[in-house]
Parts: structure tokens; sequence; C-alpha cells
């Protein structure tokens, strides 16, 4: 295949786009995106800043990208998405140039490698400048329930399971005081109490919604009663892209899910001792241990050190 320049290579996806009559317009769009997205992962590749050539589309190169999805957290479904897509244009453009070589995604799996929640990985701690610029974009993009699910992984600690399954009945939320019972989808569920920075976007965002009778949960899209995991991590992704080329170059690595551990690490500044964090953000605990038999007194001692964490 010929090099291309973005605009050729634009081009060609449209003829490819062409050839799908069968597919709707909704599908079309969907196979676009997915191919523009590494049309541009092709382009920001060392020496092809002007020019990129599908026939760089080899296995390892094409192994490199999903590692990068994985690494951005995309989830399992779209990189599945993405194989299917890139496998049907692959084969498209073998037959346009009379080609037979060996499919370039042969040997590529992909797969579900979601951390346990009692497993995760090493704890990140976020410098200051990303945290400035994350709670900037969070201010300035002026949507309450994104900065309600910010707030629950930023100033609580929450998982992004903890927050997709929140139900309404699970938040007690007032203009003066918060708690809720986290770990429903999991079984593991636990209460906590919430800093003023963590319960004031929870109230403005229930106060704007309201009760739904029909609908349990708290978070909900437009395509389903409750705004999945993927959904949450697709929010944030979009959420970094409302950054500066600047300021996106120092937050295009944080996940959704550090987060979390960037506010163990703030707890820890402020005095919170192991097992109060462990408590807190919900980590395995044995049945006997002694903090298993002093959670009660230990979330009192949270309760009043809450206000010490900083951001």
């Amino acid at each position: 295949m010929l090099a291309t320049s973005e605009d050729q290579m634009r081009i060609l996806i449209e003829d490819y786009l062409q050839s799908l009559r069968g597919k709707s317009e909704r599908t079309r769009m969907a196979y676009r995106n997915v191919l523009l997205q590494l049309s541009k992962w092709l382009l920001q590749l060392p020496n092809n800043r002007e020019q990129a050539s599908w026939d760089q589309l080899s296995q390892a190169l094409l192994q490199a990208y999903f590692d990068a999805l994985q690494a951005q957290q995309y989830s399992l479904s779209y990189r599945q998405q993405v194989k299917t897509v890139l496998r049907s244009f692959a084969n498209w453009r073998g037959e346009q140039l009379g080609l037979r070589s060996r499919h370039p995604l042969q040997g590529i799996t992909v797969e579900d490698t979601a951390q346990n929640d009692d497993t995760e990985e090493t704890p990140r701690k976020l410098e200051a400048e990303q945290r400035s610029i994350l709670k900037t974009l969070i201010d300035q993009a002026g949507d309450l329930r994104g900065a309600a699910i910010f707030a629950l992984a930023y100033w609580a600690g929450c998982r992004v399971n903890d927050i997709s399954w929140l139900r309404v009945d699970d938040c007690f939320i007032g203009p003066k005081i918060g708690s809720l019972q986290v770990g429903y989808q999991t079984g593991k569920t636990r209460e906590i109490d919430l800093m003023n920075e963590a319960r004031r976007p929870l109230f403005a965002y229930l106060h704007r919604v309201g009760l739904d009778p029909d609908n349990p949960y708290l978070f909900r899209s437009n395509r389903s009663p409750r705004l999945s995991e993927a959904g949450i991590h697709y929010w944030f992704r979009q959420l970094k892209n409302q950054a500066s080329a600047q300021d996106y170059a120092l937050i295009e690595q944080v996940s959704f899910h550090d987060l979390r551990h960037d506010f163990a690490h703030r707890a820890r500044q402020a005095g919170w001792s192991l097992d109060e964090i462990a408590y807190y953000l919900g980590y395995s605990m044995p049945k006997h241990s002694a903090l298993a038999r002093y959670a009660a007194v230990n979330r009192h001692s949270i309760k009043q050190k809450l206000s010490q964490v900083k951001g």
C-alpha cells in the first residue's frame, strides 16, 4: 500500500464505508470513528507526522495499538468492536489490492484484563498540576452529573462500579450532611461519610434530576437505566479531551481509576492510618481481623478526619 496523507486516509475510509451498503448509517458512523481514531494514532507515531501508510498495519503494530487502547481503559466490548472493524477493513483493502498476505489481526487476542477489586495495581499519585487541570475541566464543563461522578472518585475514593451501580436509595444527602452505602454490585456494601467536596456536587445533581420511581439508579444514561462502567470511562476520556494541547499532554495517561488511588495518597498525607484507608475504600478484610471488629469506631474516626484531606 502507498503512503497516504491524513486527507488521503480519510478518502480511503469513505471508499470502504461505501462498500458497507448493507449496514445502517449508525453502524457506518461507528466504523468511521474507529478507523479515524486509528488513523490519528498512526499519524502520531514517530517519523509519521506528515504521512502514514495502511501497510503499517502489521501484527506488531496492531498489538501496540490494542495495548494503547487497554492502557487508556477502553472497555472490552469497545476493543472487540475495534477488532471486528479492522478485520473487515483489512479484508476489503486486501481484496481491493489483490493481496493474499497473512491477516494482520491473526494472533491478536482481546481479553478482559480488568483488575479484581481486591487486587488493584500499585496506587498512583497525581501531580499537583494534574489535579489542578482536572478540577478546572470539571468547573468549566458545567455538567452536574459529571461533577458528581468526578467528586465520588476524587473526593471519596469510590470505584467505578461503586459509582455505576449507586442507587438513589443508598444516598443520604442533605445540605450539610452526606453519606452513602456503596458496593451494591459486588455484594460487599459499606457505609461511608462524605466530605463537603463530595457532598455538594452530589446534592446539586440530586436536586436537579429529581427522583424517578421507575429507575433506582442515581446515574442514568440515554441508552439504559444505569450509566455503565464503560460509559464512565468514556465520559472521563471526553473530559480530558477538552483540555488544551499542553494540558492534555500532562493528563493523557491519567485514568479514572487513578482518582481513587490519588485519594488514598491524600488521605495518608492527612494522617489517616492504613486501616482507616482500607475501610473507607472497601478493601477486603479478614472476617476476624481487628479492623473488622472495630469498623464502626473507624468510621467515626474517619468522619472526624475527612476535612483534613486536601485536594
